[in-house]
């Protein structure tokens, strides 16, 4: 018996107990999360992380196996060790000094974490910027020197935004913040700070302090804020970067990294997301979490938690990779997880927890969404495998993939139905609107993005039909939920954009389909939602340079799609509208670093510059339409106009 009777844990991981009692620290409190505390809390790997869970965690007891019993494998895709303080995961290719120390029978060394190697140093100095802790020092002067105002900014966001997106537990991290705040000066506290749950601390920052200044703040107002945020936003980046070099990877770590994706998405910087969302999995990975949490004998609480947390990295990393045409990181034959439970136990105890029950799919809660967005992420990375692939996928296997897509639309309970859901449960369950918003806009990104490469196709039989009604169904779906998101307060915005909102933009999609089909009867309708959508976008004022650059295009295809009408004689009823003004200003130095380009941009002659029997004065290398059809063709950045233009005015003339 080479597991503990108590907690079921192989021989590697019940090491770390011992390692605990050998080093003891002193000074270290559960906000520091190092030494002595945090060696029992791995030594039992029974935590679901203090600030994702319903408390601090208790410490079981365990009896070390006796030496000369055979540990036992942790799981069919490899084990735990300890590195650094924290249980590390290796698969069964792995052969290091920890393997080999387990066939003899004999404990394997064990590199402490930073700051016991480091506190033996009596003589260095705080600032010595050769010595390990200059970069917490660093860290440490970035924080807001009045805790009064840190307090109110996690207040704001555990208030306005940590509900609807499952983050931490408030009540343990605002514990946890008040003992990391009182700690004394000195070396040994120094040494305790936990790096990894200071980059969450920084993330948090980084949205509250946005929280915190209202839409009708002055702009002198909103830009400082804008500056706070991306001070902390950096911040919380740097200390992702170096906790590695202090200590092993945490739940903490894991959600830092998570909550800086999305705000990249917030801030629609989705190409740097996907590198973002690789390292919080390659994190979670690190730790074994891509193996279920029964595997490693967890509680069903601290399960649990781990299997919402790798749901949102496993939605990310499959959404992104497919809005962006990219590989996704997470390989569905390399995992041993299941779905989270429709049960929500953080606010019990883990002997509560034990005894609960799931409920059934119809009552809500808030892991309800975590267990339905796993199986639309699973189907998601299917589309990219089977449609994106190295080989063109049939149209046949298109429309098994929309089957799909239909069956999880059809499956949903009332209260997230897609086309009417059931309102009467969102005043007793506040989580459950932005919920909804989350799924729908999931379900409309993945089947535009199924259906896009056929949106243009032609059939005497109307074999395309499915994806030419798809693709303006899910669209016109979507922008609808995206006017109403527009007339939102700052908070409200946010929870709603946390989501897949900035990954794709589907008013791309009503353009295109105006451009291609100018005089069509629903074509007048779809360009004054789209120019609705595009005058509400510019009154946002938070809209930065990405979100203006979308406008652009949107514009862009308006104006063709007008000027095309003019020059076949048949104009729309409605005037063209103006031009705009000012480029943002990387557009504009983009435009005067590129040497090559043949002509200057004039966006206000777009529409009307060509014939429709006549070519673009710039004709490109291919033909638009062709490459549309690709189904390697992915949206051209929103920031490059100029082969917006082309694309647009190409489409426009093989109408």
């Amino acid at each position: 018996m080479g597991r503990s009777e108590t907690t079921g844990y192989s021989k590697p991981v019940l090491e770390l107990d011992v390692a605990a009692r050998q080093h003891p620290v002193p000074n270290a409190t559960p906000g520091n999360r190092n030494a002595t505390e945090s060696y029992h809390a791995l030594a039992a790997f029974n935590v679901e992380c203090p600030s994702c869970a319903g408390g601090p965690t208790k410490i079981e007891t365990m009896e070390l196996p006796l030496r000369g019993q055979s540990a036992q494998q942790g799981t069919e895709l490899g084990q735990l060790y300890i590195a650094r303080g924290a249980p590390s995961f290796f698969g069964n290719s792995y052969f290091g000094h920890q393997v080999a120390a387990r066939m003899i029978q004999e404990s394997a060394p064990d590199l402490p974490p930073m700051s016991l190697l480091s506190s033996k140093d009596s003589l260095q100095s705080f600032r010595n910027d050769s010595g390990p802790f200059s970069q917490v020092w660093d860290l440490l002067g970035l924080l807001p020197r009045n805790k009064v105002t840190v307090d109110q900014l996690i207040e704001r966001f555990l208030t306005e935004i940590n509900w609807a997106i499952d983050t931490v537990h408030p009540e343990t991290f605002r514990q946890q913040f008040a003992e990391f705040w009182g700690r004394k000066f000195g070396f040994d506290e120094i040494a305790g700070v936990d790096l990894r749950w200071l980059a969450l601390l920084f993330i948090i920052l980084a949205f509250s302090v946005l929280l915190d200044s209202p839409t009708t703040s002055s702009p002198e107002k909103r830009k400082e804020s804008e500056e706070a945020s991306l001070r902390f936003y950096w911040a919380a980046r740097r200390a992702i970067v170096i906790s590695p070099s202090f200590h092993g990877e945490s739940l903490d770590l894991v959600r830092a990294g998570l909550m800086v994706t999305r705000y990249l998405l917030y801030t629609r910087q989705v190409a740097e997301s996907w590198l973002t969302i690789s390292f919080a999995m390659r994190m979670a990975q690190a730790q074994g979490m891509h193996i279920d949490g029964e595997k490693w004998g967890l509680s069903k609480k601290a399960t649990e938690t781990r299997r919402r947390l790798w749901s949102n990295l496993y939605m990310l990393d499959k959404t992104i990779a497919l809005a962006l045409g990219r590989p996704y990181a997470i390989s569905d034959h390399m995992c041993l997880i299941k779905a989270p439970e429709n049960v929500w136990l953080d606010g019990l105890t883990d002997e509560q927890s034990s005894t609960a029950k799931a409920h059934a799919i119809s009552y809500p809660t808030r892991s309800t969404v975590s267990l339905l967005g796993t199986a639309l992420a699973k189907i998601a990375g299917e589309i990219q495998d089977r449609c994106f692939g190295l080989y063109p996928a049939s149209y046949d296997m298109v429309v098994e993939m929309d089957d799909k897509l239909v069956a999880w639309k059809q499956q949903l309970p009332a209260y997230f139905s897609v086309d009417d859901p059931e309102l009467s449960l969102d005043d007793s369950n506040t989580f459950l609107p932005w919920h909804r918003l989350y799924l729908h806009s999931a379900f409309h990104f993945a089947r535009i993005t199924l259906h896009r490469p056929h949106l243009l196709r032609e059939s005497i039989t109307n074999r395309f039909g499915l994806s030419h009604e798809a693709c303006i169904s899910s669209a016109s779906s979507d922008l609808k939920i995206r006017l109403q998101s527009l007339n939102y307060g700052t908070a409200e915005n946010m929870r709603w954009t946390l989501g897949t909102h900035n990954m794709f933009n589907s008013a791309f999609i009503l353009g295109i389909i105006a451009v291609r089909r100018p005089n069509a009867p629903q074509t007048a309708a779809i360009l004054n939602d789209l120019e609705e959508y595009c005058e509400r976008l510019r009154k946002d004022v938070w809209l930065n340079e990405f979100g203006l650059a979308e406008v652009k295009v949107v514009e862009l295809c308006i104006i063709r799609t007008r000027g095309f009408a003019q020059a076949t004689e048949q104009p729309s009823d409605k005037t063209p509208i103006s031009s705009p003004d000012v480029l943002p200003d990387f557009m504009i130095q983009q435009r005067e670093g590129n040497s090559d380009m043949s002509t200057t941009m004039n966006i206000a002659g777009a529409g009307m510059a060509d014939s429709p029997s006549q070519p673009p004065v710039y004709s490109p290398d291919m033909m638009w339409p062709a490459v549309w059809e690709d189904q390697n063709f992915a949206f051209p950045q929103a920031a490059d106009l100029e082969t917006w233009e082309q694309m647009i005015s190409e489409i426009a003339y093989h109408t």
